[in-house]
């Protein structure tokens, strides 16, 4: 198993890694909008934060050798379902495979975040 991780994503707020690639799939841990850079939230609106979300998502893809377009599986956390529609706009323009998902909402996301997104992926041949 190889931990993945990158700078050009937030680090992990916890005990866990930004992803991990075994048996030749990235499986990602949940990315909330946090810019990088910062540290801090990014955007207030479901897309403006969905946008940072798929940014950060794609550079740890990128770190696994894999991209959107290899995605087989996401999990996306609203924290209100009154977002799905914007959030949908938003999550189109990424993965055009339209793989297979799971879009639920949940009573609270970490740091108080509009959304958060996971995704299992082909990893990099």
């Amino acid at each position: 198993m190889k931990k993945i991780d990158t700078k050009e994503a937030p680090a992990a707020i916890g005990p866990y890694s930004q992803a991990v690639v075994i048996n030749g799939m990235v499986y990602t841990s949940g990315q909330i909008p946090i810019d990088p850079q910062t540290g801090t939230i990014k955007g207030t609106t479901i897309t403006e934060q969905a946008e940072q979300v798929m940014k950060n998502l794609k550079a740890v893809l990128e770190a696994a050798g894999s991209d959107f377009t290899k995605a087989v599986k996401t999990l996306c956390f609203l924290k209100t379902m009154d977002d799905f529609n914007a959030f949908n706009e938003v999550y189109a323009k990424y993965f055009t495979g339209k793989p297979a998902r799971s879009c639920i909402a949940a009573a609270q996301l970490p740091k108080n975040v509009l959304v958060e997104v996971e995704v299992v992926a082909k990893a990099g041949e």
